[in-house]
């Protein structure tokens, strides 16, 4: 049985990304597909190396009945595009990113809303400065849906 590993990237790995991890890993096991998929989540900037996930999130993913423990960000590494077979940015800026770290595939790295169209949303929007995390929740868990239906897995 394939794994697919999936990687989310927002700049500081403490909001977004950590978001994106722990629903998609959450709506997974609820799906009965938890073993078909690990999935991560880094930052671009690496400002929040070895520190908790923001307040916020992790008040949004308990409203939600999502444990948020056990997360530590990091910072992404070359090596992920080996690493990843999809690699899952917020917004424009994580995607530029990205190009200059990774060696860049468009078919295994896209951003989040690309997933959802009809949300018209271009980018998952920070929570950091927009202070919206039940936006951002909405987003990123019905991004996490419709990654689970493009993986085959729903």
């Amino acid at each position: 049985m394939k794994t697919d590993k999936v990687l989310f990237v927002c700049l500081g790995n403490i909001c977004r990304s950590p978001m994106a991890e722990y629903v998609l890993r959450h709506q997974a096991q609820q799906a009965g597909v938890g073993a078909r998929i690990e999935v991560a989540s880094a930052g671009t900037s690496g400002w929040h190396n070895g520190k908790d996930m923001h307040p916020g999130t992790a008040g949004m993913l308990r409203k939600h009945g999502i444990s948020p423990a056990g997360f530590t960000s990091s910072q992404v590494h070359p090596s992920d595009a080996e690493s990843y077979d999809w690699i899952i940015a917020m917004d424009d800026s994580n995607l530029d990113d990205l190009k200059r770290v990774i060696r860049f595939n468009a078919e295994q790295t896209f951003k989040l809303t690309d997933l959802i169209p009809e949300s018209g949303y271009f980018q998952v929007p920070d929570p950091w400065y927009t202070g919206d995390f039940d936006e951002t929740y909405r987003l990123v868990s019905a991004g996490s849906q419709a990654l689970l239906r493009k993986l085959g897995l729903l």
